[in-house]
């Protein structure tokens, strides 16, 4: 019997995707229920798994855009072939950016702290996700395969894998230009697409300024210090920057409600919540996921939604949910080392806020000159809707619990220990 493998339909409007990856060879065994493709669509990437067991004909190439419903494969459940569980293995690109955890934080303090950002191997999904229940660092599982002897064994297989004709890369390939005159055409993928005509609309369709400030961030930065293990024994998460930019800013959206609105046609929309969207650089391209009703959470369910979100989009496991229906956004250009930028609205929303490198800075403390680490802020908006008064008030609202963070809390108690909830 042949069964089709049919492309579904991954949301509302989506009319196409791209086959981004086949995680089986043409003519291999696959296993019922066993993933064997992600297609990327212009808001998320989705895996399709196979219907029954049996031997697999793959019809369309990967790059190619398809239509939903259309037929990309046939599987013959009479063939008789060995199945191999092989999802994935192989089949993801080395991750040489940070971890999207990391993406989502502003940079560490020490240089031991981000030498633990990236690794370079090509690795499983399985084997990621046994790292990280097993709690192994990339850092410690580089020099441990650092410190290995190489053996005969070891000579062996690549000599094999070089006769079979597998890729290897160059060993001066990262170090200099190689001299020629020549390029490399590949296709967009349908989310970079997407991504390059919603930025185009929001240049084309609001009335986008910029305004700045800068934040002493002295007092975040010795709370972190001081509570940091404690919050992580506590709460089982690490306490980054990030909670506490989200909280500050769910704060300051109650005071300047403008900031929290978009337009919807001839009407404007008030939202009575505050859904923050996290700008995240996954391995396909920028991602939003959506932190819902952030104005009721501690510090802590911050940080363990953030962590839950950044690992599911690293691992391209984010749902259009999780993607959609965001009030505000928060953008970090400062994990890639920005000093100032002027970042763009995320329609529908009408303002975001982009975070940037901490750098330790002379700045005048009560008629003296002293050095403290300074982060600039920069909120872009939409001035059809949000004037100056308002844009300018917010920003210096969120400057103003950033450098006090005991302000964020309203009823009395230790405040920092009340606020980390340790």
């Amino acid at each position: 019997m042949i069964i089709d493998v049919i492309v579904p339909t991954p949301g509302e409007s989506i009319n196409e995707v791209q086959i981004a990856s086949w995680l089986v060879e043409n003519g291999a065994g696959v296993a019922k229920d066993m993933e064997i493709l992600e297609v990327d669509s212009d808001k998320a990437t989705l895996s399709i798994t196979a219907e029954a067991s049996g031997q697999i004909e793959i019809l369309v190439e990967e790059g190619e855009t398809v239509e939903v419903g259309s037929v990309i494969a046939k599987i013959n459940t009479e063939a008789n072939i060995e199945i191999k569980e092989l999802p994935k293995e192989g089949i993801e690109e080395a991750k040489q950016e940070e971890t999207a955890a990391k993406t989502a934080e502003a940079p560490k303090e020490s240089k031991k702290e981000k030498s633990e950002q990236a690794f370079y191997f090509k690795m499983s999904p399985l084997a990621r996700k046994l790292m990280e229940e097993e709690n192994i660092s990339g850092t410690e599982l580089e020099a441990f395969y650092k410190s290995l002897k190489v053996g005969v064994k070891d000579i062996e297989f690549f000599k094999n894998a070089k006769k079979e004709g597998m890729s290897l890369p160059s060993a001066s390939s990262n170090e200099s230009w190689s001299g020629g005159r020549e390029n490399k055409r590949k296709k967009m993928s349908m989310l970079r697409k997407k991504l390059a005509q919603r930025l185009v609309s929001v240049k084309n369709e609001t009335a986008m300024l910029t305004t700045f400030n800068e934040v002493n961030m002295t007092p975040i930065f010795e709370i972190r210090k001081k509570y940091k293990e404690l919050f992580k024994e506590t709460h089982g998460v690490g306490l980054g920057f990030m909670s506490f930019f989200t909280k500050a800013c769910t704060i300051a959206l109650k005071q300047f409600p403008q900031i929290n609105s978009m337009i919807d046609g001839e009407e404007l929309i008030n939202f009575e919540y505050a859904d923050i969207s996290i700008a995240v650089s996954s391995p396909k391209g920028l991602v939003v996921p959506v932190v819902r009703n952030a104005e009721m959470m501690s510090l802590a369910e911050i940080e363990t939604d953030i962590k839950r979100l950044a690992i599911k989009a690293r691992d391209g496991k984010l749902s259009l949910d999780e993607m959609t229906g965001g009030t505000f956004t928060i953008t970090n250009g400062g994990v890639f080392g920005s000093m100032l930028s002027t970042p763009i609205i995320n329609p529908p929303q009408s303002a975001i806020l982009g975070m940037h490198n901490i750098v330790d800075r002379p700045i005048a403390v009560n008629g003296k000159v002293e050095i403290h680490p300074i982060m600039y802020l920069a909120l872009s908006y939409d001035h059809r809707i949000i004037d100056g008064r308002d844009s300018v008030g917010f920003l210096v609202k969120v400057k103003e619990l950033l450098e006090s963070p005991e302000k964020m809390l309203f009823d009395g108690g230790e405040p920092v220990e009340q606020l980390l909830g340790v």
